[in-house]
């Protein structure tokens, strides 16, 4: 919106009609903080500031830029920040400055003519700032918008490429049109970080990345340790395997997981009409796809995992299927030809020790069983080929003497994941695919 100082008198009405539809905002726009008045702008010029207390609005109202406390916070500590303009005390999706807080409301952020943009305190000292892949010779005058999208984005004069954005830096929270992953040119990565409390939006200790290093990739939870606590399951081309309730919602948002030599990363889209939506992980490790329901003015939870006891990553060892509906005391068992390594632990619901082989395979003679309807075991230590069908992959598995179980890495029955050492993090569930594994000939029957 242009400044009252150079609208023209007939475009009075038009400046009453845009601050009377704001006015819904004037409580929203700046969570922790008195109302916001004065800038509704969605663009930051060079040579110009946001003060605290002020505000940029994308064009269609949808999110906010500004300073912040967090809802509950016991300090005034304050961030830079943008949020849903619906629901600010609880939505806020990027923070710039989550590693060094302002302790008070002097802060301003600033947008230099090369492009950079800087966040000073009081006393002027940079607490945070952007880069640019402007050259260091460029002096063009830079303007940054905040979009519809919510992404903020910094431009040079007369230019269509972004010089940064903040889709580019995430923090807790992925949006439609983001992604996560790896430039597998460069090896830089986009991960979601946790806040490291509802209150605290300094890093956290769990990420929530897409693991790149397979011809699968898959979404996992890491703890601070780097220990994976929760895995999506592959895509098998249309969802991640282990997630079915992404059929669920596929008329809202379109999915994308992009494989290429240049970038292995996922993200979603939102179909028109779709509700605001974002995927959180939460300070607890917990991943959720949270949509807005606007009759209720609330958000609903469309996924959250790990749902059950199931979803904790191996709960039951190597060559354990987890059911869980099995109850409490019998959520774990072997898969068939296996018994527990260890039954006292077993009998102690510590199932970690997973199982053992109860008959010795011979190569010339082994058979295959099926399981059906399971999220498929990690495939960090598979060995996958896209390019052949099932059949093909069940003639390798049987050529291979190493290869104790395989699959269709695709819902279509293309691909061949084949497994030649123990697998973890079996479960059944939902709409799962099927596995064959590899047994002594007196284990599987009739079966071949």
């Amino acid at each position: 919106m242009r400044e009252m100082s150079t609208l023209s008198h007939q475009h009075h009405h038009v400046l009453v009609l845009q601050l009377i539809l704001l006015l819904p905002l004037l409580h929203l726009v700046v969570p922790g903080t008195p109302a916001a008045a004065g800038k509704f702008s969605d663009v930051l010029a060079s040579g110009r500031n946001v003060s605290d207390g002020d505000v940029l609005v994308s064009p269609g109202g949808s999110f906010t830029l500004g300073f912040f406390s967090p809802a509950g916070a016991t300090t005034r500590r304050r961030y830079l920040g943008i949020w849903f303009s619906v629901s600010p005390d609880a939505a806020v999706h990027w923070v710039a400055n989550r590693d060094h807080a302002l302790n008070d409301t002097s802060g301003t952020l600033t947008l230099t003519d090369a492009g950079v943009l800087l966040l000073l305190d009081g006393s002027g000292k940079v607490v945070w700032s952007s880069s640019t892949t402007a050259p260091p010779s460029a002096t063009t005058s830079a303007a940054a918008r905040l979009l519809d999208s919510g992404n903020l984005v910094v431009h040079g004069q007369g230019s269509g490429t972004a010089l940064w954005q903040s889709f580019d830096y995430p923090t807790n929270t992925l949006l439609p049109g983001m992604k996560i992953g790896k430039n597998r040119w460069t090896g830089a990565e986009w991960y979601l970080l946790s806040w490291r409390s509802p209150a605290d939006p300094s890093p956290g200790s769990y990420r929530y990345v897409t693991d790149g290093d397979e011809a699968l990739p898959e979404n996992v939870v890491l703890d601070g340790n780097g220990t994976e606590v929760y895995r999506t399951g592959v895509w098998n081309g249309r969802r991640f395997n282990g997630v079915p309730e992404m059929a669920s919602f596929a008329d809202m948002f379109s999915f994308q997981l992009t494989v290429s030599p240049g970038e292995v990363t996922y993200g979603y889209v939102a179909k028109a009409g779709a509700p605001f939506s974002r995927v959180v992980v939460t300070d607890d490790g917990v991943v959720r796809r949270l949509v807005w329901d606007a009759a209720t003015r609330a958000w609903k939870t469309f996924f959250q995992a790990p749902g059950d006891s199931c979803d904790s990553y191996a709960k039951c060892g190597a060559f354990g299927l987890c059911d869980s509906n099995a109850g409490a005391t019998s959520i774990c068992r072997c898969v068939r030809g296996f018994s527990p390594a260890s039954p006292a632990e077993w009998s102690m619901r510590e199932y970690s020790g997973g199982c053992r082989r109860d008959v010795a395979l011979d190569c010339s003679t082994d058979g295959f069983a099926v399981l059906r309807g399971v999220k498929l075991p990690e495939t960090r230590n598979a060995s996958v080929d896209m390019g052949v069908k099932l059949d093909e992959c069940r003639a390798r598995c049987v050529a291979n003497c190493s290869c104790v179980a395989y699959a269709a890495a695709d819902l279509s029955g293309g691909g061949c994941i084949m497994w030649t050492k123990p697998f973890v993090d079996l479960r059944f569930i939902d709409n799962g695919q099927d596995i064959y594994q590899r047994l002594a000939k007196s284990e599987t029957g009739n079966l071949t």
